[in-house]
């Protein structure tokens, strides 16, 4: 019997592990798991057959962007969405959302997992909502461009169904009923969500937001997941105007809105959660629900800023997103991060949130946030699923602390990124893709769908 090829990831200038374990000497990975950590300057215990000097490299858990819209990429900058509030902007781009086909979900995906990819993400949640007729398809083509690009995906079947003849936001023509979502979430979960161990690839049921589904579809939806064992994803507690929404339509705030609909559960995790006050806090705390933290669109929206230290210590697991690449315009992870600690800054004492905090967020909290514990640390037994950034370029001379200075001096571009044992990104490079040809059809694209 042949021994499987194992490779040493040799001595990092720095690694962040997300769980305080010693990999000072590096890792070893064989058959797309980790299946060693030396410590130290040690060597290691297992044989390896091919050695990868990282002493130039800060060597972190694979990032994992647990909120974003691909399509988006097709709308970034747009100039009639500029300089808008949240409910306002959403108006004005339905319409333009509402001419997506086949080619342009496609290649929204493939750039979006490559700008992510290129920016040290491993594993990406997509949530898709809009489904113009012909577009009935759209997350079975982000699947098989995920496969294709050998990247982690989380995938969830969003859906709006309330449209402005009902009371919604959304135009009548990017709604759906009720029996066609629950129908084709029923059969995309049958057909992709996988449930093994490394799995990569998976499917959650993601009602668009309070302000475009129907009561019933969020209870249905709730229910189907329990059935399945799959998650639950949403919009929350963006904006004060949806908290006016609620009130006015609901009679209640978003928080009791959401346990009204069976969703308090550690099987959900919410995009934004802004507004929720101390007692809400506790009690998603208590309850387990996952936060995503989407810093940049929240301050381009001038949303409000995640009350992610408190959340944390109430019990909820905590998470990045880039968010949508119309109110965020890039979808850079690192970037996010750093992001992610200036905003926290403003609302808590630099003694309370650091450059640490804010990597355990994007790596081992966005894995819970999507009730994985085998991806988001460096350990025995986790996929190896990551990334590698160097410090050569300008913004990082004279820094004194490797990890610290991805964060502080702003890294965007990892070196090397790793999913499943298998080298996706070397030298900076993608592997395997023409990103010329890429951004070409793409802004082709795009302007098609902006005129």
């Amino acid at each position: 019997m042949t021994r499987s090829h194992t490779l040493w990831i040799k001595q990092p200038l720095a690694v962040f592990t997300a769980n305080d374990e010693d990999a000072d000497g590096g890792i070893l990975i064989r058959d797309g798991k980790i299946v060693e950590l030396v410590g130290g300057r040690a060597v290691p215990q297992l044989e390896y057959d091919e050695v990868y000097d990282a002493s130039e490299s800060v060597l972190l858990p694979g990032l994992i962007n647990i909120h974003h819209h691909f399509y988006q990429t097709l709308t970034r900058a747009y100039p009639p969405a500029l300089n808008k509030r949240l409910f306002p902007w959403l108006k004005t781009l339905y319409p333009v959302w509402a001419g997506l086909n086949e080619d342009s979900i496609r290649i929204s995906s493939v750039l979006a997992m490559a700008e992510l990819m290129l920016s040290g993400c491993t594993t990406a949640s997509d949530h898709h909502y809009v489904f113009p007729d012909g577009l009935e398809n759209a997350i079975d083509i982000q699947f098989a461009v995920a496969r294709e690009m050998d990247m982690r995906v989380h995938l969830t079947r969003g859906s709006m169904s309330l449209g402005e003849e009902q009371g919604g936001l959304p135009p009548q023509i990017t709604v759906q009923t009720a029996d066609e979502i629950l129908a084709d979430s029923e059969r995309l979960i049958q057909a992709y969500h996988q449930v093994e161990e490394g799995a990569m690839q998976r499917l959650a049921l993601a009602p668009c937001s309070p302000f475009s589904v129907s009561e019933s579809l969020m209870k249905e939806s709730a229910s189907m997941a329990h059935k399945y064992g799959v998650r639950l994803h949403t919009h929350l507690a963006e904006t004060e105007d949806e908290n006016n929404f609620c009130l006015q339509h609901f009679g209640m705030r978003p928080v009791d809105y959401l346990e009204s609909c069976g969703w308090m559960s550690d099987k959900v995790w919410l995009a934004h959660g802004i507004y929720f006050n101390d007692e809400e806090v506790g009690r998603l705390g208590q309850a387990g629900v996952g936060i995503c933290h989407c810093p940049s669109s929240n301050m381009i929206l001038a949303s409000g800023i995640c009350r992610g230290i408190e959340l944390e210590q109430a019990g909820c697991p905590v998470g990045i997103g880039v968010d949508g690449s119309a109110s965020n315009d890039h979808s850079n992870l690192m970037a996010e991060v750093r992001q992610a600690l200036l905003i926290q800054r403003l609302r808590y004492q630099a003694d309370e949130v650091s450059h640490l905090d804010v990597l355990r967020w994007v790596t081992k909290g966005s894995a819970a946030c999507l009730g994985r514990d085998d991806i988001g640390e460096i350990a025995v037994g986790k996929q190896a699923d990551l990334a590698l950034f160097k410090l050569n370029e300008l913004r990082f001379s004279g820094a004194g602390d490797p990890l610290a200075a991805l964060i502080l001096c702003g890294a965007e571009k990892a070196d090397r990124v790793m999913i499943q044992g298998r080298w996706r990104v070397i030298d900076g490079r993608l592997q395997g893709m023409d990103l010329s040809s890429l951004m070409g059809e793409h802004h082709h694209l795009a302007m098609l769908l902006q005129k």
